[in-house]
C-alpha cells in the first residue's frame, strides 16, 4: 500500500532540525506497518522493539537515563543491530510506558545522531495526562485513516488518482473519468480507509472479510473503552460510541445527551466524551456563533456535532449493509447524508490546520455543515448528498457575512465547477479541496 506519509517521515528523517517523532494514530490504522515500511525503504536496518509484547524492556528505561547504555541493553536483549543514523529504532506500544516516552528528551538532547520513532494506538490519552513530558523534544506526525486517494492506490486505479492531481481548471470533468470516480467512491463509502478492510477488499474482493475486518476493529475500540482510569465511565463511553449513529441520523446533528441516554447530562458524560476525543476514536466539531479570527473565540462550547475516525466504520457500526453500494445513490443519501459529512470531514481535517466548525442559526432554522480555515480565510461548506444541490443556508451566509466570505464551497454529486463565487467539488475530489480553493482564489483575483 502506498501511504502518503511516508513522504512526510521522510522529510522527517532527512530534516537538519530532527527531534525523536512520536507517531499518533487509532489503533488498526497502519502505524507499525507504516515505520516498518519506512525503515525498509530508507535505512540499512530497522531495531523494532514492542513494549506490549516485551514488557521486560521497560525495565531499561527505569534503572538508568543513559541513551547509551538503555540502546546497549536494547541490542543485547534483542540481538538486534543499531548504528547512528543508519537504523530506524522503533518503540511501538509505549502508551502505558511513561518512562520510554520521558526518555524522549534525553534521546534529542544526548543521542540526536540516533532515528527514534514511537507509535501508541491510545497515545491521544497518555499524551493528555499530566505527568513528566518531555516538551519540546519531540516531533508529532498524526497518521489517519487512508484517504480515497490512497484507497485508489491500493485499487490498482493510480491512473485515476493521476487524472485528478493534473486537474488545474474548474471545469466539468469528462465522463470517462467521472463515472468510475464516483463508482469507487461508492465502495469507500463500504470499505472506509482502515487498511486492513480495505487489503480485503482491494486484494481479495471480499466483502465478508471486509465486514469481518470492520467488526474486529470497532470491537478492538470497544475492548480500550475498558482502559479508562475510572471503570465507572467504561459503560458511559460505550453508550455514547453506539449512539453515534443515531445522533448523525437527526435532521439537525447537533450532538444531545439525551441521545445517549434519557435524562443524560452533560457533566455526567463529559469526561467519557472527552475520552473518545482524546483518543480520536471521534472529531467533535463546535458551533461557531460567527466566521472571525481567531475560529477558536467565536465557539459555542456547549453546542458541537461529533463525527467518527473513519467512515467504514460509522457505516458498520450503523449496520448498514454493504448492498446498498449497488443501490443508486442510497449510500450517499442513507440516514441524512451522515456517511458523507463524515467522509467530507475526515478528508477536511487532514489538509486544513485548524479542526473545522460548523455554523448555524435556529430562527429562521439555517445550518452550514462546515466552516473551514485556510491560511487566514474562512470558508463557509455545504455538503450535498442528493440530487437537489440548492445551497439556502450557503445564500443565507453570504447575507449576513459577505464581506467575509471570498467563496463558498459545496461538496455534490454533481460535477466541478466555478459559478460565481460558488465552487462545486465533486466528492471524489475532497481530497484535493485545498488546492482547488487556490486554484479558485487565483481565478477571482
Amino acid at each position: 500500500m502506498e501511504r502518503t506519509i511516508l513522504e512526510k517521515l521522510l522529510n522527517w528523517k532527512n530534516s537538519p532540525y530532527r527531534k525523536p517523532l512520536i507517531l499518533k494514530g487509532v489503533r488498526q490504522v497502519g502505524k507499525t506497518w507504516v515505520l516498518k515500511e519506512f525503515g525498509r525503504r530508507h535505512y540499512e536496518n530497522t531495531a523494532y522493539f514492542n513494549f506490549d509484547e516485551n514488557e521486560e524492556y521497560r525495565q531499561f528505561f527505569e534503572t538508568t537515563k543513559d541513551v547509551n547504555r538503555i540502546l546497549q541493553n536494547l541490542m543485547l536483549a534483542s540481538g538486534q543491530r543499531i548504528l547512528p543514523e543508519k537504523t530506524l529504532i522503533i518503540f511501538d506500544e509505549v502508551q502505558d510506558c511513561p518512562k520510554v516516552i520521558n526518555s524522549m528528551k534525553y534521546f534529542c538532547e544526548n543521542a540526536p545522531e540516533y532515528h527514534i520513532a514511537c507509535a501508541g494506538s491510545l497515545l491521544g490519552i497518555a499524551l493528555a495526562k499530566p505527568s513528566s513530558f518531555p516538551v519540546g523534544k519531540v516531533n508529532f506526525m498524526q497518521i489517519d485513516p487512508m484517504t480515497f486517494t490512497e484507497f485508489l492506490f491500493a485499487n490498482g486505479d493510480k491512473n485515476l488518482a493521476a487524472y485528478l492531481d493534473t486537474v488545474e481548471t474548474l471545469e466539468p470533468l469528462p465522463d470517462a473519468f467521472f463515472n468510475p470516480l464516483y463508482e469507487k467512491m461508492k465502495m469507500y463509502y463500504v470499505t472506509g480507509g482502515m487498511p486492513e478492510s480495505v487489503l480485503m477488499w482491494t486484494q481479495a474482493r471480499d466483502i465478508s472479510a471486509m465486514q469481518e475486518a470492520l467488526s474486529g476493529i470497532i470491537g478492538a475500540y470497544e475492548r480500550d473503552f475498558a482502559k479508562h482510569p475510572d471503570i465507572n465511565e467504561f459503560p458511559k463511553i460505550s453508550m455514547i460510541w453506539k449512539s453515534i449513529p443515531s445522533q448523525l441520523s437527526r435532521e439537525n446533528k447537533k450532538f444531545i445527551y439525551k441521545v445517549v441516554k434519557e435524562g443524560a447530562r452533560a457533566r455526567e458524560y463529559e469526561d467519557a466524551l472527552q475520552w473518545l476525543v482524546d483518543a480520536r476514536l471521534v472529531h467533535k466539531v463546535y458551533r461557531s456563533s460567527a466566521p472571525g479570527l481567531p475560529v477558536s473565540a467565536y465557539d459555542d462550547l456547549s453546542a458541537f456535532k461529533i463525527y467518527l475516525v473513519d467512515v467504514g466504520l460509522l457505516r458498520r457500526l450503523a449496520m448498514l449493509a454493504p448492498t446498498a453500494f449497488g443501490e443508486g445513490n442510497r449510500l450517499f443519501t442513507e440516514f441524512k447524508g451522515a456517511l458523507t459529512e463524515n467522509y467530507v470531514l475526515q478528508t477536511l481535517i487532514t489538509q486544513f490546520e485548524v479542526p473545522p466548525r460548523y455554523w448555524s442559526q435556529s430562527n429562521p432554522p439555517y445550518e452550514v455543515d462546515f466552516l473551514i480555515q485556510r491560511d487566514n480565510d474562512l470558508f463557509p461548506v455545504e455538503v450535498k448528498s442528493e440530487a437537489n444541490t440548492a445551497s439556502k443556508s450557503l445564500k443565507k451566509f453570504k447575507e449576513l457575512f459577505g464581506d467575509k466570505v471570498k467563496l463558498r464551497i459545496r461538496f455534490s454529486l454533481d460535477n466541478l465547477k466555478l459559478d460565481g463565487d460558488v465552487l462545486n467539488i465533486p466528492l471524489f475530489m475532497a481530497d484535493h479541496a485545498d488546492r482547488l480553493i487556490g486554484i479558485a482564489l487565483n481565478h477571482q483575483n
